[in-house]
């Protein structure tokens, strides 16, 4: 899938909104064919507990990829619409935990309860945060290089960290649910995607776009 260089749009929240969002529905898509194939592979389908060690690993790995593409998307959104490195990356540092939090563990966990599985809660930031707290700082670095690297390709930088943030945040929460054993989510398949919309999508485009917008713009005004 190619991503247009051009972005060429008002600067307002509505038009944000309404130039990611297609990004995030085809990268909640891309989650699942990447989990199916996973999944269903030989290696995976012949050792049930080389299975959910497996899956448990993946959830982790790219829960923790979720924090690195948070804060960029961020830091990068806020320097695009306000000044100030020092605030932006005050506004990733925090907004990133909670944010990937919420759509990797907590709304997952919800959902599994929802189905019938019996999920248990699984927080990283208190129990490997030796772990997750490099990669919020890799990705608020990143987040100020991006800025200011290239100014013309600002929005391109955007929509590419937002369909990844998304792609990382979706997969993470669905092998958060299949390492908590929803083993049965493709015959849930189609209301499962919606949950993933609202699980997902919500949350990381309102930590990609309307938070960093949102504190940019008050501090600009200021």
């Amino acid at each position: 899938m190619s991503m247009h260089t051009n972005h060429n749009h008002e600067p307002t929240l509505s038009a944000e909104l309404a130039c990611h969002l297609p990004y995030a529905i085809f990268s909640v898509a891309i989650s699942f064919a990447l989990l199916a194939f996973w999944l269903f592979s030989p290696v995976s389908s012949a050792d049930p507990i080389a299975l959910h060690r497996g899956v448990h690993t993946l959830f982790h790995v790219f829960h923790f990829m979720h924090v690195v593409f948070s804060a960029t998307g961020v830091v990068i959104t806020y320097l695009r619409f306000g000044k100030g490195i020092g605030k932006a990356l005050a506004v990733g540092a925090i907004t990133a935990p909670i944010v990937c939090t919420l759509s990797d563990c907590i709304l997952p966990f919800l959902g599994g309860r929802l189905f019938g599985v019996a999920v248990s809660f699984h927080f990283c930031w208190y129990s490997e945060w030796m772990n997750v707290a490099p990669f919020l700082l890799v990705g608020l670095l990143n987040g100020v290089v991006m800025s200011y690297h290239g100014a013309s390709r600002q929005g391109s930088y955007s929509l590419f960290s937002h369909f990844a943030h998304i792609l990382v945040s979706s997969f993470a929460s669905l092998c958060y649910l299949v390492s908590q054993g929803f083993v049965t989510w493709y015959e849930h398949i189609g209301v499962l995607l919606l949950l993933m919309l609202v699980a997902v999508v919500l949350p990381c485009t309102v930590s990609d776009l309307v938070i960093p917008m949102f504190f940019a713009k008050a501090n600009t005004k200021k």
